[in-house]
C-alpha cells in the first residue's frame, strides 16, 4: 500500500493517558487524515551547570529527564536537554525552573510544532508506519483544498440567529430559521436548534478543509458558539466531533479551533498579504476589487433593513446572505490568498490560520540549522539591549519644485546588506568570542564582529532571494510577495524583542550599514556625476538632473548610472572588507514634475512625503503621491480630489487659479457636502479616550449613546472605522448628523494646507487668493 501524503491543516498536543500525544490533520489526494503520534517528549533546553540544580528542584517529576548533550548555547556553555513525558509535568516543570530563576533555552517551542521543525516539514509529509507507530516525513504535495464561504445573519443584538448561508464552487446553501419556501439551495429549519443542527450536518457533508468569511471569527463562529451554548447544544464543526473553541487574546485577536478545519479570517488575511485598504468593511473592500458590493447598499441602516426583509422578504434577505459568502469568496481568489498562503507555508512552515508569524517563521529556518550547527537558541530576547539603533535611513530632503528626479532603489537593501556582510546570530557568537582567525572575521556596528565562515542567515537569504527570481520568471505572483515578506521579516525581527535573537548589535548593524550606504552612494553621485541628491530614504536616492535636461534617453541614462554604481560598490567591499558584494542598486522611476514640500510652519524639507509625474513604460505620465493628503485615509475626499486636481495643473503648467476659487465656492455653497466626511478607526476602547478625546471618539461615542438610548447593545469595536463630519456643534457622526456644518473648518483646515504645500514654489498664498471671495460672504 502507497503511503499517505499530505498537508498538515491543523496540528495539537494534549495529555493522552497521561502521555503527550501529538494530532495532525492531513489533507490528502483521498480527503483528510488524522495522524496520532505517541512516545514523543517535550523538550528545552538548560545549561549543564544547572544540571544538579534542575534535577533537584524536579526530583518528584518521574516524568522529567535530563540528558547531556554535545551541544553548546551561543555563549560556548555546554548544554543538557530536559524532557517531559506529559504536558502537566511539563508545564508543572517550567512554572518550578522559571521560579528558580533557571536559564532555559527554546522553552516555548510547542512539541506539535518542534517536531515537524526539527524534520524540516513545512508544508507536506510522508506518513511512515511501523512497529513503533506511524510518524511523519517530509514530502513534496500540492492539496486540492475544499473551500466553504460561510456567512451568518442576526437579530440587532446577535441574540437570535436568523440564517446562515454556505458557498463554494458549484455549491450554495442558506439555512433559514422560520417560514420560507424550501428549495435546493434554501433549508427551512423549525427553530434555533434546528438550524445550528442542519448547520453541524451541513458541513459534515461538504467536508471542507477551509472555512472562509468576513470577520468569521469574531463574529461569526463567535455568535454560532454563543447561540449553541444557549441552546446546551455541542457545536461540532470540525472534524473530530468536538465543540468548536472560540476565544480571544490579551491582544484583542479572535481565534478558532477547529480540528481538521482550517478558518481563515478575510480582513487579516488580507492585512497579512500586505493588501492595503482605506477601510476593512466588506462592502468597500468587495467594491475596490470586485465593483460591486452589498445587495443592502444603505450601511447606515443596514441592520434594520436586514430585520424588515426577514419579516417580509426571507428571499431577498437569503439573496442578500448569499452574496456576502460569494463577495468574500471572489475576494479570496482575486487577491490569490490561498495559493499565497500555501506558498507562505512552504517556505516558512507556518500554519495556514497563523496571523504574523514573523518570528516563528524565522525559528522555523533557523533552528535546524543553527542545531546541526551543534548549537540551541539563546535564552528569549536576551541579547544587547540599550544601543542607539536608529530606524532607516531618512535624508535631510531640498524642499523644492523639480523637474527631472530619478530615483535609484537598492534591491532588498536590508537582506542584501545581510548577505553580503555576513550578519547572523551564530556568526556574531563566534565571532565575538575571540578565537577566529582575523582573515574569518568582518565588522558590524556597535563592536560586533561576524564569523563569516559559520554564519547561517546569508545564506537562508540567498536561497530565499534565488527562490523569489525564479517565481518572477514564472510569474508566480503569490510565491514571490511570501518570499518578499519573509525576507524582509528576517531583518525585523532581529530588531524585535518578540524574537529569541534579539540582540541589538545584529539589527544595528544593518541599519547602520544601511546609513552609511545610502550616504556614500548621495557623496558618489554628486562628486562623480554632478547631480544633486534632493532626498534619500531607507533604501532609495532621488536624483535631480536638473530643470534644463534635454529628456532624451533618460531611461538608459538611469539605467547607466545604476550600473557604474553598482562596479563601484562592489570594488569597495572587495578592497575595504574583502567580501563579494550582493547590494544592487537598480534605475526605479523617471519624474517629469516632482516636489519635495517643506514641513509645516518650517523651511525644512519633509520626509516621507512628495508627490510627482512619474514616466510610464509607454512614455505617459501619472500622478503620484506619497505620504501626502491624496493618500491618506484621515483626510476627507474634498481635499483628497482637490490635491490631485491641483497638483495635476500645476505639473503640467496648466491654468489651476480657477479651480481653486470654485473649490472655495463650491463648499461655502453646500455643493460639496458628500465629500466632507472624515474616516478614522478607533485604535483603542472608547473608554480608554479619557484625557484627549480626538474627534473620530467623540463621534463614536455619539454612536453608542444612541444605541443605548434606543435599548441596542454598543456597536463600536476596537478597529472600526468611524464616519464623521465637522459641524457648528463639533464632530458628529455621519448617521447621526444634526447640525448645520461648519464649512469655515474645512477650508481652514482641509483646502489650505493642501495649496500651500505647493503654492509657495510658484509664488503664490492660498490666502491671497480667495480674499476676494471672503469680501462676498
Amino acid at each position: 500500500m502507497p503511503a499517505l501524503i499530505g498537508f498538515p491543516l491543523t496540528r495539537r498536543q494534549r495529555d493522552h493517558n497521561g502521555r503527550l500525544q501529538l494530532s495532525y490533520w492531513l489533507r490528502t489526494a483521498t480527503g483528510a487524515h488524522e495522524v496520532v503520534i505517541e512516545g514523543e517528549a517535550a523538550v528545552a533546553f538548560i545549561l549543564q551547570s544547572d544540571g544538579a540544580h534542575v534535577a533537584e528542584l524536579l526530583s518528584d517529576l518521574p516524568g522529567c529527564q535530563l540528558r547531556p548533550l554535545s551541544l553548546s548555547s551561543l555563549n560556548h556553555e555546554p548544554v543538557s536537554a530536559l524532557y517531559a513525558d506529559s504536558l502537566r509535568e511539563w508545564h508543572e516543570a517550567l512554572g518550578r525552573l522559571q521560579q528558580a530563576g533557571v536559564a532555559l533555552m527554546e522553552e516555548d517551542i510547542r512539541p506539535a510544532d518542534r517536531y515537524l521543525i526539527e524534520r524540516g516539514i513545512f508544508a507536506s509529509a510522508r506518513v511512515i508506519d511501523d512497529a513503533s507507530g506511524p510518524r511523519l516525513q517530509r514530502a513534496e504535495f500540492e492539496p486540492p483544498l475544499r473551500i466553504l464561504s460561510l456567512d451568518i445573519e442576526t437579530t440587532l443584538r446577535a441574540d437570535r440567529i436568523l440564517s446562515v448561508a454556505l458557498q463554494s464552487q458549484g455549491y450554495e446553501r442558506v439555512l433559514f430559521n422560520g417560514n420560507i419556501t424550501n428549495s435546493p439551495a434554501v433549508v427551512r429549519c423549525h427553530n434555533e436548534r434546528d438550524l445550528l443542527q442542519q448547520l453541524m450536518a451541513e458541513v459534515r457533508r461538504f467536508d471542507p478543509d477551509l472555512i472562509i468569511g468576513w470577520n468569521v471569527i469574531g463574529f461569526d463562529l463567535r455568535v454560532l458558539q454563543q447561540r449553541a451554548e444557549a441552546q446546551r447544544l455541542p457545536l461540532c464543526l470540525g472534524r473530530d466531533q468536538e465543540p468548536v473553541r472560540v476565544e480571544q487574546t490579551r491582544t484583542g485577536r479572535w481565534y478558532a479551533r477547529l480540528n481538521g478545519r482550517v478558518v481563515l479570517d478575510g480582513i487579516d488575511t488580507l492585512k497579512g498579504a500586505t493588501w492595503q485598504f482605506e477601510r476593512y468593511s466588506l462592502e468597500f473592500v468587495a467594491r475596490e476589487l470586485l465593483g460591486r458590493g452589498k445587495l443592502i447598499e444603505t450601511p447606515d441602516d443596514r441592520g434594520e433593513e436586514i430585520q424588515r426583509l426577514y419579516r417580509e422578504d426571507p428571499q431577498a434577505l437569503v439573496r442578500y446572505n448569499l452574496e456576502d459568502c460569494r463577495l468574500v469568496s471572489e475576494i479570496f481568489e482575486h487577491t490569490e490568498l490561498i495559493p499565497y498562503l500555501l506558498a507562505r507555508a512552504r517556505l516558512t512552515g507556518l500554519p495556514l490560520d497563523k496571523v504574523g508569524g514573523s518570528s516563528q517563521a524565522f525559528d522555523n529556518l533557523y533552528l535546524p540549522r543553527l542545531h546541526r550547527a551543534g548549537y540551541v537558541a539563546p535564552q528569549y530576547a536576551s541579547g544587547v539591549d540599550g544601543l542607539d539603533v536608529p530606524g532607516g535611513f531618512v535624508m535631510e530632503s531640498c524642499p523644492g519644485l523639480y523637474r527631472h528626479v530619478l530615483v535609484l532603489d537598492f534591491k532588498s537593501l536590508y537582506p542584501s546588506i545581510i548577505r553580503s556582510f555576513r550578519i547572523d546570530p551564530l556568526g556574531l557568537a563566534l565571532g565575538t568570542h575571540g578565537d577566529a582567525p582575523p582573515d574569518a572575521l568582518v565588522p558590524g556596528f556597535h563592536h560586533a564582529i561576524f564569523d563569516r565562515r559559520h554564519a547561517l542567515l546569508p545564506d537562508i537569504i540567498e536561497r530565499l532571494w534565488q527562490a523569489r527570481d525564479e517565481a518572477k520568471r514564472q510569474g508566480n505572483s503569490a510565491l514571490s510577495q511570501a518570499i518578499k515578506i519573509q525576507m524582509n521579516a528576517c531583518y525585523g525581527v532581529l530588531g524585535s524583542r518578540v524574537c529569541r535573537f534579539f540582540d541589538q548589535r545584529l539589527s544595528g548593524s544593518i541599519t547602520l550599514r544601511g546609513h552609511q550606504i545610502l550616504q556614500q552612494t548621495a557623496e558618489r553621485i554628486e562628486q562623480a556625476f554632478g547631480h544633486q541628491v534632493i532626498y534619500g530614504d531607507t533604501d532609495s536616492v532621488f536624483v535631480w538632473l536638473g530643470d534644463d535636461w534635454p529628456d532624451r534617453d533618460t531611461d538608459r541614462y538611469g539605467h547607466q548610472l545604476a550600473s557604474e554604481l553598482n562596479a563601484w560598490w562592489q570594488k569597495q567591499l572587495r578592497e575595504r572588507f574583502d567580501i563579494d558584494c550582493s547590494l544592487e542598486l537598480q534605475y526605479e522611476a523617471h519624474y517629469r514634475r516632482f516636489l519635495m514640500p517643506r514641513m509645516r510652519h518650517s523651511e525644512k524639507g519633509s520626509k516621507k512625503r512628495y508627490a510627482g509625474l512619474k514616466v510610464q513604460p509607454d512614455g505617459s505620465d501619472q500622478l503620484v503621491f506619497r505620504g501626502l493628503e491624496s493618500v491618506r485615509t484621515d483626510w476627507t475626499p474634498l481635499a483628497r480630489q482637490f490635491q490631485q486636481a491641483l497638483y495635476e495643473r500645476i505639473f503640467r503648467d496648466q491654468p489651476w487659479q480657477v479651480l481653486l476659487q470654485e473649490t472655495v465656492r463650491a463648499v461655502r455653497a453646500g455643493e460639496r457636502d458628500g465629500d466632507l466626511v472624515y474616516r478614522r478607526r478607533i485604535r483603542q476602547p472608547l473608554a480608554a479616550y479619557q484625557r484627549n478625546r480626538p474627534p473620530h471618539a467623540r463621534a463614536a461615542q455619539m454612536l453608542d449613546d444612541d444605541r443605548r438610548h434606543r435599548d441596542l447593545p454598543p456597536v463600536v469595536r476596537v478597529g472600526d472605522s468611524i464616519a464623521y463630519l465637522m459641524t457648528v456643534n463639533g464632530p458628529e457622526p455621519q448617521e447621526l448628523l444634526r447640525s448645520p456644518l461648519d464649512y469655515q473648518h474645512y477650508i481652514d483646515r482641509q483646502l489650505l494646507p493642501v495649496a500651500d504645500t505647493l503654492l509657495p514654489f510658484v509664488g503664490e498664498s492660498f490666502e491671497r487668493l480667495i480674499a476676494p471671495q471672503q469680501e462676498l460672504f
